[in-house]
């Protein structure tokens, strides 16, 4: 009998899984447009996937793949927190949390500065 040789893969802290993937989108998604009609459309006018898919990744029974996924961190700030929580790079969302400010910040700015050239009126 031969003993075993070779290498083991280390096993990490957290074992994700796609039920764990489907469940975390779904969440997120659930969190930022809803779970109704409305909000199956907003995901599908955000990634172009059908009816079916978006209903199915709303309910958490699919995850996104990698092209969807990419579509729906784009639109969405929670799917993108996420997909950092799931690859364990928290350190990243400050740096979302800081570009949501700035962007935030220059949008107030050009309101403030249309208002003052308007003198005030709307």
């Amino acid at each position: 009998m031969f003993p075993k040789s070779g290498n083991k893969f280390p096993e990490g802290p957290t074992h994700a899984t796609e039920a764990i993937y489907a469940a975390a989108i779904a969440k997120a998604l659930a969190s930022e447009v809803g779970a109704s009609r409305l909000a199956t459309k907003t995901v599908m006018f955000w990634t172009g996937a059908s009816d079916r898919s978006a209903r199915h990744w709303l309910n958490g029974d699919h995850g996104p793949g990698g092209l969807h996924l990419i579509l729906l961190a784009r639109n969405s700030t929670a799917v993108m927190r996420t997909v950092m929580r799931l690859a364990d790079r928290q350190g990243f969302e400050l740096a979302i949390e800081l570009s949501a400010a700035r962007t935030a910040l220059i949008r107030a700015t050009a309101i403030v500065e249309a208002l003052s050239s308007n003198g005030g009126k709307i």
